[in-house]
C-alpha cells in the first residue's frame, strides 16, 4: 500500500554552486518533521564547487536524511530519472537547484496528498526572485522564460498548458515508473511538460495547489538578450525532440501551432503598443520567431 507519510525531495544540479546552498538551507528549515523526508542531490557532472558545498552541508546537518549521488549521463531527464531510482519513498517531489522552498513546502504537499487519496500529482506556485529587478520585457506571455507559474489562488485540476512546473512538481513514484519516466532525449526544460502528458494519460488526478510555494532565483544573466535568445531557440528545439520530427502529422501540427502563435504575437505586440509597452510586445514577437526557428531547425 502506498505510503503518503513521507516523501523524497530530488534536486538535480549542474554547475550551480552560486545557488545550491540557499536551496539546501530552505530544506533545512522545513516545518515537516525531518524523519518524514529525504533529500537526494543528483550531481549531473558538475565541474564547479557544487559537490564540495553539498558534502559540507551534509556533514554539518546530520539530522537531515540527505545524500549526493552522481549521474554521469548528461541531461536533466537523465538526472530526474536517477532521482526516481534513488528515492526510497512513494512520493517524489522535484525542486530546482536555484529554488527556495517555503518553510511549509513539504508539509503542505504531504497534507494535501493524505487528505486527497486519489490525487497522484501536484504542482504549486513558482515565484521568480530576481537578483536585481524584473526585466522590462516580462509579461504573462513570457512567463516560461523565468519559470513563473502562478495560476491564481484556487485549487484546480491541471489541464492543457496548466501543469506542474519542474521547479515545484510532485508525483507518486509508481506513476513515474509506470509512465516510463522522463524522456532522456530532452536535455532542458520540456521534460516537465512531457512527464505531465504521459502520466496524465494513465491517471489525470493532478492538481494545482497554490499554497505550495517555491521561489525561483533569477540572476541578471538569465534576463539578458543573449540568454533570452538561447532559451527561445531551445524551447522550440526541445519541442521538436519531444514530438519527434519524423512523426509527421504531430510535427506538422506543432509547426502550424507555432506559426499561428507567431502571427498572434504581432497582435499581442500591437496590444502592448497601445498601452505604451512596446518593449513587452517586441519581445513577445522575438520569442515566437526564435522558438519557431528552433522547432524547424532543431
Amino acid at each position: 500500500m502506498e505510503n503518503r507519510k513521507s516523501l523524497s525531495l530530488v534536486i538535480c544540479t549542474y554547475n550551480r554552486d552560486k545557488f545550491i546552498n540557499a536551496a539546501l538551507q530552505s530544506l533545512n528549515k522545513q516545518s515537516l518533521d525531518k524523519a518524514n523526508y529525504e533529500v537526494i542531490i543528483v550531481n549531473n557532472n558538475c565541474t564547479d564547487n557544487t559537490a564540495t558545498i553539498v558534502d559540507a552541508f551534509i556533514k554539518n546537518h546530520p539530522e537531515i536524511d540527505m545524500r549526493q549521488v552522481f549521474e554521469t549521463n548528461q541531461g536533466l531527464s537523465f538526472a530526474r530519472n536517477r532521482g526516481i531510482k534513488e528515492a526510497k519513498y512513494d512520493i517524489i517531489t522535484y525542486m530546482d537547484d536555484d529554488g527556495i522552498a517555503a518553510p511549509d513546502f513539504l508539509e503542505k504537499i504531504l497534507n494535501y496528498l493524505q487528505k486527497n487519496k486519489k490525487v497522484i500529482g501536484i504542482g504549486g506556485k513558482v515565484i521568480p526572485l530576481y537578483e536585481t529587478k524584473e526585466p522590462d520585457w516580462y509579461n504573462p506571455f513570457l512567463r516560461m522564460m523565468v519559470t513563473a507559474f502562478d495560476f491564481g489562488e484556487q485549487v484546480f485540476k491541471c489541464k492543457g498548458k496548466r501543469y506542474p512546473a519542474g521547479c515545484n512538481m510532485t508525483y507518486t513514484k509508481q506513476l513515474l515508473i509506470d509512465s516510463g519516466g522522463f524522456n532522456n532525449a530532452l536535455k532542458w526544460r520540456t521534460d516537465d511538460k512531457y512527464i505531465y502528458n504521459v502520466v496524465s494519460q494513465i491517471n489525470d488526478n493532478i492538481y494545482y495547489v497554490p499554497s505550495i510555494k517555491v521561489q525561483h532565483f533569477i540572476d541578471d544573466y538569465r534576463t539578458t538578450d543573449e540568454n533570452f535568445d538561447k532559451l527561445s531557440r531551445l524551447l522550440g528545439s526541445e519541442e521538436r525532440l519531444r514530438i519527434g520530427a519524423s512523426n509527421f502529422f504531430p510535427f506538422i501540427g506543432k509547426v502550424a501551432e507555432y506559426v499561428f502563435k507567431y502571427f498572434a504575437s504581432i497582435l499581442i505586440a500591437f496590444y502592448f503598443g497601445i498601452k505604451g509597452q512596446w518593449v513587452k510586445g517586441k519581445y513577445v514577437i522575438r520569442f515566437r520567431k526564435l522558438a519557431l526557428e528552433g522547432l524547424l531547425k532543431g
